[in-house]
């Protein structure tokens, strides 16, 4: 695959059945992160918030639920199909490229994307469309994971399942980097914040080490990129297959990518 150069097609296809329990795993491990820091921006009635790479529900719904009939939240994704389900009065569920086309009108008080820049080849485009989005005193967050960081599924690599799982993630991320991801993106949020003339540029990490929802996401994930997985000579279909068995223990101490989230206002 690499041989054929970069290929800039989504990894984790939204469309795949897989998709939804990916979402479900992800809100339930990121979720209380995320509405800390929205908390801690001040979120509340009667505001305008933007939701870029929406995914699942679960982050939309919540902003609906800070900023009540007043307010309003836009939820965007090249791909809605999971979105929709937080469809209602509040929240507008639209179809939409953050790198290529025009932000949604009329200005907010928040932008959000979570997990979202890292699979964007053009991320500064995207960056330069939601700080334009942003009202003055607006505040821009942002969420996304730095797999260099801490690159291993099992950080306690104590026998054969753990390694086996460390070199079937080492291939995940192989697959990541061919696709255009930038695997240390993460830790250069606080920078580009700065750079891009925020004010009261903040950020902190978080990572779970064990968690039921960390079982739930790897098996997810595997099974959604298998094929490719095998088809790029990463890993053959028996150790797949034991990997998943071994997950499906759930006595292996899963992690995941450090989550950095960065946020500043615009001036």
């Amino acid at each position: 695959m690499t041989a054929r150069g970069p290929d800039h097609g989504y990894l984790l296809d939204n469309r795949q059945s897989e998709a939804g329990i990916r979402f479900g795993a992800l809100a339930e491990l990121f979720d209380p992160v995320t509405f800390r820091h929205v908390d801690r921006l001040g979120i509340t009635t009667g505001m305008r918030c933007w939701e870029v790479g929406a995914g699942g529900p679960s982050v939309p719904a919540g902003l609906a639920a800070r900023v009540g009939p007043t307010g309003a939240v836009v939820a965007t994704d090249i791909d809605v199909s999971w979105a929709q389900g937080a469809a209602d009065d509040i929240v507008e569920v639209l179809r939409h490229d953050v790198a290529a086309d025009p932000p949604p009108p009329g200005g907010f008080d928040l932008v959000h994307a979570r997990l979202v820049l890292v699979h964007v080849t053009d991320r500064a485009e995207a960056l330069r469309r939601m700080i334009q989005a942003l009202r003055p005193g607006g505040a821009l967050l942002l969420e996304d994971a730095d797999p260099r960081l801490q690159p291993l599924l099992c950080p306690d690599e104590s026998g054969p399942e753990q390694r086996l799982a460390n070199r079937l993630r080492s291939g995940f991320r192989e697959l990541m980097a061919a696709r255009g991801a930038d695997l240390a993106y993460g830790r250069t949020l606080p920078r580009l914040l700065r750079e891009a003339g925020l004010d009261d540029v903040q950020a902190d990490a978080y990572f779970p080490i064990t968690s039921p929802a960390c079982t739930v996401l790897e098996a997810a994930t595997v099974r959604q990129i298998r094929d490719r997985l095998v088809t790029s000579g990463l890993a053959t279909d028996e150790e797949i297959d034991q990997h998943l068995e071994n997950v499906a223990t759930g006595r292996l101490d899963l992690a995941t990518a450090p989550l950095v989230s960065a946020w500043g206002r615009r001036p």
